[in-house]
């Protein structure tokens, strides 16, 4: 996504057999034209068109995933990792005033709300953790090492982002949970140059508001929405090649 960055005001190929290692998923830039998974279309590619953007379905479950809002105003996706920690993209907490619904798929109702009081973000990397205001307890996001996610995997992203190209990403942002299949192509940067996964889309692809969300790969958590043309590819910062930085500020 250098989805103009994700936010609602609001990422070629690898085709050898691999697994990401920690150079390998670094090699590549993000693709030409892709927009943090958080910006507008507007913002670029407003076509009038109600070409579904995330396609795929509505989740099922996903009690680890929490909608951001900024000074009260949706924003992006994240995932809950442990009791007071929050994980999302970096581009999505300049804002400020950040609050979460965490455990439910309604993004204006149920589950339990927070307030972030104290921001990390990655010095080099499009991530940042934010500390909340209380313990939630719920299941959490259990992160991937290297080695978890594969060149020509099928992976899932989730996220409540915009569901067509409506021009203004923000005025269809999705009520409820999304998540889509999408297929992993190789090594490549996040919108701040930092390691991520890219992959092609399958029955759906991100778009502005699922900026932070995560893409799991066998239950796991490996990516974290950064950057997408909202039509073929996105980019998801590689997770497991930050897992040293996570432990160091969450202790997970």
């Amino acid at each position: 996504m250098r989805f103009t960055r994700l936010l609602p005001t609001l990422i070629a190929a690898l085709l050898a057999a691999l697994t990401f290692g920690s150079a390998a998923v670094a090699a590549d830039r993000s693709p030409s034209g892709a927009a943090p998974a958080g910006v507008t279309a507007d913002d670029r590619a407003a076509t009038g068109g109600q070409r579904p953007i995330i396609g795929g379905g509505y989740a099922q479950s996903g009690p680890w995933a929490a909608r951001l809002f900024s000074a009260g105003r949706q924003t992006c996706s994240s995932t809950i990792i442990a009791p007071t920690w929050i994980l999302t993209a970096k581009h999505c907490v300049s804002g400020g005033q950040l609050s979460f619904r965490i455990g439910s798929l309604d993004q204006t109702s149920g589950g339990t709300l927070a307030n972030g009081t104290q921001v990390h973000t990655h010095s080099t990397a499009d991530l940042a953790l934010v500390r909340l205001d209380r313990s939630v307890a719920t299941t959490y996001a259990r992160l991937g090492n290297p080695g978890s996610v594969s060149v020509g995997q099928s992976v899932q992203v989730y996220g409540w982002g915009a569901t067509s190209r409506c021009g203004q990403e923000i005025n269809c942002q999705s009520q409820y949970l999304k998540y889509a299949n999408v297929t992993v192509t190789g090594g490549c940067s996040d919108a701040y140059g930092g390691s991520a996964i890219c992959a092609r889309r399958g029955d759906g692809i991100t778009a502005g508001g699922d900026s932070g969300g995560p893409m799991m790969a066998n239950g796991v958590q490996v990516g974290v929405a950064s950057t997408s043309d909202r039509q073929t590819t996105t980019a998801y910062t590689n997770v497991t090649q930050y897992r040293s930085w996570v432990q160091s500020v969450a202790g997970v």
